[in-house]
């Protein structure tokens, strides 16, 4: 269905010039233009979120208090009048930002109704389980706050690690004003909760934040390691030193698996590992992650993918190129080293497989955030990884570090910032009438496509604006870390890595199931999380009905196991008798079971 302009809101100004306009024209009009344009849109970004937040918001009718929807639309052409917890997380980050950077003190009683939702929320039983039992990796609730209960890719994992970031930013800053009380009684249960969400299941595949692959996800690994950081400061802060210690020490875990997305010869990070779907693995899921895990004072750091360090960058030449040439027809005729309309990822064909704004503003924002970065170091260092990235901008350049007195570096981040803003001006291009910012803007020839008011898409606008001039979120921790030479694997399945005398063992379930129903694993040994129902280890659906996981499991060790079935919170085991196995004493096997 081709999607019709919509009009944001009645009283807010109509964008000038967003109809056209040629997008490779000199810098000082560039810069002018796109000036311009962020300040007439920025409050109508910041309106369009506002307005899908309930109660009181002008597009979220039946939304209740401190809720925030994904969307208005209730179904032409798509239904998103549900609250995710990963949007509602990634909004709300941005307006506790602006809050605590004291830029809009009215925000103060929509964050404390949004923490008071996601109390209630952690606490409604869902097809993913009870608040102990999974349930916290439901990715979407009903707008009045009940359980969706349709068929839908659950769990997703980066939900919780999310909200526990941006909870835990309004948690600092209220301890700094000496507001204690209501950090300790309100906010760190809260963000305890989903902390230790996070603690037990960072190991376990799950969907991914497009909802379409159940794999382990860059993006998910990246956000878990940044909240298991923060949060081992914080359950510090509140005389939590057990939580601390275990916080600190997944997050060493988590930051060693990290790296395994990276692939050295391909110089790009592999969105979805251990069960991929089959796609190249070039997804703007992995821009995304720069841009949400960005600390200020990390420098170009490359073990947390910062958005200047030779990794990301190497990738973010990866992803925009595959966006090049004939997928998009409005991409046709753009030389290399100009933007380019931005999706998800090429072999997309959710809605006919469009571009989508909130991915052009991302792969900008990373821009912008390098930029900042290359300006408080006073260097750019271009390293055998990035070199194909900096040669858009300079064929000659060399490996080697320029300082910002040389006019390489100027010439680098003069045309970096052109480059950057050349991704705004796509998306001030094809933009909704009166600014409004949907999903996705067609690939044939960029009109406004999907779900109307995509409240990620504003938030994704605010958050690029803000980048582009220098305005930052505060650090996270992220300066100085290296990732373990080692990975642990004490959590369980689905990839954490290997170490120690192990082997690996994947464990194959030929099992049908119900929409909402899911497939676990238990057993007499840590490995199998010692007959744990509540930590059994999730299976992956991707070759349905076989549901399967590796794990690695001391070497000889002999061990029983069962699998379990989970649904609307309820367990059932399988019958009588336990499996059992006797690992080998090196090398890798697969178990082929069914249910019984």
């Amino acid at each position: 269905m081709r999607f019709s302009a919509y009009l944001l809101l009645s009283l807010v100004p109509t964008v000038l010039g967003t109809s056209g306009g040629d997008l490779d024209d000199g810098l000082t009009r560039r810069q002018s233009s796109v000036d311009s344009f962020i300040s007439t849109e920025s409050p109508i970004a910041k309106a369009g979120i506002l307005a899908n937040i309930g109660p009181s918001g002008a597009k979220c009718q039946g939304a209740k208090s401190g809720v925030v929807i994904a969307g208005p639309s209730t179904g032409n052409p798509v239904d998103y009048a549900f609250t995710w917890t990963r949007d509602s997380a990634l909004v709300y980050k941005v307006l506790i930002d602006q809050y605590i950077q004291g830029r809009d003190n009215s925000l103060l009683t929509g964050i404390t109704n949004w923490v008071a939702s996601g109390l209630r929320l952690q606490q409604v039983s869902n097809p993913s389980g009870t608040v102990s039992s999974g349930g916290l990796g439901e990715p979407k609730f009903n707008r009045d706050e009940t359980p969706f209960t349709g068929g839908w890719g659950r769990p997703q994992r980066d939900g919780p690690a999310l909200r526990a970031i941006t909870t835990t930013a309004f948690a600092n800053y209220l301890s700094k004003q000496g507001n204690t009380s209501y950090v300790t009684n309100t906010l760190w249960p809260f963000i305890r909760l989903d902390l230790d969400y996070v603690r037990d299941s960072w190991n376990l595949t799950g969907f991914d934040l497009w909802e379409e692959v159940n794999a382990s996800s860059f993006f998910t690994t990246a956000v878990q390691h940044r909240a298991l950081r923060e949060g081992a400061k914080l359950a510090a802060a509140q005389g939590d030193a057990a939580r601390s210690t275990a916080y600190t020490t997944q997050a060493g875990n988590v930051l060693c698996f990290l790296q395994s997305y990276w692939s050295s010869s391909q110089k790009y990070i592999i969105s979805n590992i251990n069960g991929g779907g089959g796609r190249s693995g070039l997804d703007a899921n992995s821009i995304l992650t720069s841009i949400h895990t960005f600390d200020p004072a990390a420098g170009c750091e490359a073990a947390t993918f910062q958005p200047c360090s030779d990794v990301a960058l190497a990738n973010h030449f990866a992803v925009v190129n595959s966006f090049r040439g004939s997928l998009y027809p409005i991409n046709s005729g753009i030389p290399a080293g100009s933007a380019v309309a931005i999706g998800r990822y090429k072999e997309d064909s959710y809605f006919g497989g469009n571009p989508w704004y909130l991915t052009t503003l991302a792969t900008a924002e990373q821009l912008y955030d390098a930029l900042y970065q290359w300006k408080k170091i006073g260097s750019i260092t271009v390293t055998a990884t990035s070199l194909q990235f900096f040669q858009q901008f300079s064929p000659s350049v060399a490996v080697g570090t320029y300082a910002s007195t040389s006019s390489t570096y100027t010439t680098l981040t003069g045309a970096i910032k052109t480059y950057a803003d050349g991704f705004v001006a796509i998306v001030q291009k094809y933009i909704g009438a009166g600014g409004a910012l949907a999903e996705q803007f067609t690939r044939a020839n960029g009109t406004p496509a999907s779900a109307p008011d995509l409240t990620w898409s504003y938030a994704a606008a605010l958050t690029a604006f803000d980048a582009r001039a220098g305005v930052v979120p505060g650090s996270w921790g992220a300066a100085g870390l290296t990732a373990p030479a080692q990975c642990s694997t004490n959590n369980g399945g689905g990839g954490g890595g290997g170490g120690g005398n192990t082997v690996a063992i994947t464990f194959q379930e030929t099992a049908t199931t119900v929409w909402g129903e899911n497939i676990f694993l238990t057993g007499s040994i840590d490995a199998l999380k010692n007959w744990s129902p509540n930590d059994a280890l999730a299976l992956s659906a991707d070759s349905y009905p076989v549901w399967k996981i590796t794990v690695n499991v001391p070497a000889g060790a002999n061990f029983q196991y069962k699998f379990i079935r989970k649904f609307n919170g309820a367990v059932t085991w399988e019958s009588d008798p336990n499996r059992s196995y006797t690992a080998p004493g090196s090398g890798s096997v697969t178990l082929n079971d069914s249910w019984r």
